[in-house]
């Protein structure tokens, strides 16, 4: 259902794709960035960008389920976290890494950003997944 590119004339990436191709007629689930969220409404991992990861992982967890998809499904993600550091995004993009999110490898953007939605919040990524026709 997806096809992942890693282009051998360009540098190889770190666990990720260079491209996602999703075949026609497949459905698609746009997915509004996940976030580090209880589900109360309260900040998970104060001040702990790798912790807020995680949360956040586990959220868009929860979304892919809702929609009939999985982690395995997404053709795309963009990773973003509050820093300039190359160090911290590194650090959220292991998180990523250990997740499965890129098993396949999806095709992704990691990004530093000044400021996200909520106060206190480091990390948020959104995506994009096919959803598997149900059995």
């Amino acid at each position: 259902m997806i096809k992942r590119t890693v282009v051998p004339t360009l540098f190889s990436p770190p666990a990720y794709a260079h491209a996602s191709v999703v075949e026609a007629g497949t459905r698609l689930a746009f997915l509004a960035g996940s976030v580090p969220l209880d589900a109360a409404g309260a900040l998970v991992g104060a001040g702990d960008p790798a912790r807020q990861a995680r949360q956040v992982i586990a959220n868009l967890e929860e979304q892919l389920a809702a929609v009939g998809s999985d982690l395995a499904q997404v053709a795309y993600t963009d990773v973003y976290v509050v820093s300039p550091d190359p160090a911290v995004l590194a650090e959220v993009w292991d998180v990523v890494r250990a997740s499965g999110l890129s098993t396949g490898p999806h095709a992704s953007t990691l990004l530093g950003v000044a400021a996200l939605g909520y106060p206190g919040q480091l990390v948020e990524i959104t995506a994009v997944a096919a959803v598997p026709d149900a059995a």
